[in-house]
């Protein structure tokens, strides 16, 4: 067999096995796909039909799931804010399940708001799966500071903590009229400027559009 064509083979049965390893869906879905597409074209090639026929369905099925997880990826149909009480006993399980995932994005971060703190805090979820937490922190002066932006791996090629900030008559009830991003929080610009944060000296800031009734 010609050694090119049989690395190419080999080529998507590794990327069919490292997609299982993957946590993150989007990621999963991707590399699924391809190594599929690849071992459908071997085994086309050398006229392995039912395998073929196999990886043909797979690719399939993962274009179908690459399709809908796309079209949804910014539809608040898909996704719901939830808010919360900052001491909210589901809250407080979810930010101690993953405390240590956390701590990577947001090391300052405590789940407990230090004495006199006011806090909002709101669950991101899709359908009945937690899937982000953002907290903000009442900084004083009409001031809201971000201290949590938080998205679980399975869908940390998403955005879904946008959906919070959509509602920006949620902060402006709250007396807010500008938000920040608290410097300790390992925060990606893309996502910051999608969101309609805007990079300043000291850190990224967004307005808050008046509260109407």
């Amino acid at each position: 067999m010609n050694p090119w064509l049989e690395a190419f083979g080999w080529l998507g049965s590794i990327l069919v096995v490292w997609s299982l390893t993957q946590a993150r869906v989007l990621r999963f879905r991707w590399l699924n796909f391809v190594g599929a597409v690849i071992a459908t074209a071997y085994n086309g090639i050398i006229g392995i039909w039912p395998f073929f026929a196999m990886n043909l369905a797979i690719a399939l099925i993962d274009a179908y799931w690459l399709w809908r997880l796309h079209r949804t990826r910014h539809d608040e149909a898909t996704y719901a804010v939830v808010e919360v009480a900052p001491d909210d006993g589901y809250l407080l399980h979810v930010l101690r399940t993953y405390a240590a995932d956390i701590a990577r994005f947001a090391p300052a971060f405590t789940a407990a708001p230090g004495p006199g703190e006011r806090r909002s805090a709101f669950l991101v979820q899709r359908a009945d799966e937690t899937v982000g937490v953002v907290e903000v922190a009442d900084g004083g002066g009409g001031i809201g500071v971000v201290v949590l932006d938080w998205v679980t791996r399975r869908f940390r090629d998403f955005t879904p903590g946008e959906f919070v900030y959509r509602r920006s008559g949620v902060f402006a009830a709250k007396g807010f009229t500008r938000l920040l991003v608290d410097p300790s929080i390992v925060a990606d610009p893309a996502y910051l400027t999608r969101v309609g944060f805007a990079s300043e000296t000291h850190g990224w800031s967004r307005a808050v559009p008046p509260h109407s009734p």
